[in-house]
């Protein structure tokens, strides 16, 4: 199990110092969408060259033209770029095709899909390398959160490696370590934290131990 942590609300100078509190403690570094759309890809590239010891996610939660973007997204140093599992299947198939020949890697965020099962199996025929479970902001403030979903695919997913997103926080993580996914995202439930660093070294330490 790995721990990422999702920077969304941040520019590329506060970005580096949160990750500079916390990166002994986690394993991936999630450029948010927020963030590339603001600062562009510069922002993954940054980011690797500060920690080239941390795997960097670009978060480009691509719809469409998906194997252009896992392109420009692999030159620009990330290891990990998502992909929307609403995206049609083709865009999924070739982003897909493209990681493999850039050697980086394709997490699928299933944020919006209506039928998570079904998805999750046909993404897992496709040769995604991730497929996150995600309970989106605005979807957080009126009390939902992702845990059932997770397990529910993990009742289908034979070959990806599985992950959940969304309002994941100290006191809900042991919850999360019971349906034991391959990837556990955190935001605020770090970056939002005063002691940044304890909270990731616990989260950690809880994460080894589950």
């Amino acid at each position: 199990m790995e721990l990422q942590l999702a920077l969304d609300l941040v520019n590329i100078p506060e970005a580096k110092e949160v990750v500079k509190e916390v990166e002994e403690h986690i394993d991936i570094v999630e450029i948010g969408t927020p963030i590339i759309k603001i600062e562009g890809l510069k922002a993954v590239t940054e980011l690797k060259e500060a920690f080239p010891n941390l795997q960097v996610l670009a978060d480009l939660k691509t719809m469409d033209a998906a194997a252009y973007e896992v392109q420009k997204a692999s030159e620009a140093k990330a290891d990990i770029v998502t992909i929307l599992g609403v995206a049609e299947d083709e865009s999924i198939k070739g982003a897909v095709e493209e990681a493999k020949k850039q050697g980086t890697k394709v997490l699928v965020d299933l944020i919006a899909v209506k039928d998570i099962e079904t998805r999750a199996k046909e993404l897992d025929e496709f040769g995604v390398d991730y497929i996150c479970v995600h309970t989106g902001y605005d979807m957080q403030a009126v009390g939902k959160n992702s845990f059932e979903d997770l397990q529910t695919i993990k009742g289908v997913v034979k070959n990806a490696k599985t992950a959940v997103a969304g309002g994941i926080k100290l006191d809900t993580l042991p919850e999360v370590i019971k349906a034991q996914p391959d990837l556990v995202i955190v935001g605020g439930g770090i970056a939002g934290q005063d002691d940044k660093k304890g909270v990731a070294a616990k989260m950690q330490q809880m994460i080894q131990e589950g």
